[in-house]
């Protein structure tokens, strides 16, 4: 089930967003996640999130600011279940256009993305890793 992130879920979601950016971003060191923790911890109780949720618990998220996905997170052992398309499907419904950026050496996530029916519109920089990104766009109706 997909419903609004609450309080009690905030240590479980930030838990997923630590493990999920290190196993996904090898390419940036481990301490740049650690030490933006306690900050993404914090917004996220103030933020636009939504988490899937069954028996076993949250077992990912999704944020958005007004129509940009600032981050899609499934744990490990969940990832490549459906749960990330879920997520992305509750957020497109209603809306005519959405907007995020992704790490281009995150190969995985591009190539989820582009199956969601996002398409690459430019490619920029991420100024507080160094690394590239691509923005990427999805608009109700384009396949």
């Amino acid at each position: 089930m997909v419903r609004r992130l609450r309080k009690t879920d905030l240590d479980a979601a930030a838990e997923i967003w630590l493990d999920t950016n290190i196993r996904a971003h090898s390419f940036i060191p481990a301490q740049y996640w650690r030490d933006n923790f306690e900050a993404v911890k914090g917004m996220l109780a103030q933020a636009e999130v939504y988490v899937f949720e069954n028996q076993g618990g949250i077992k990912g998220f999704i944020g958005l600011d007004g129509g940009y996905v600032a981050g899609i997170f499934v744990r490990e052992a969940a990832q490549s279940g459906g749960i990330g398309r879920r997520l992305m499907d509750f957020v497109k419904e209603g809306r005519k256009q959405l907007g995020l950026s992704v790490y281009q050496k995150n190969g995985r996530a591009v190539r989820f993305y582009q199956r969601e029916g996002f398409h690459i519109q430019r490619e920029q920089m991420d100024k507080s890793t160094g690394e590239a990104e691509y923005y990427m766009e999805w608009r109700q109706g384009e396949f």
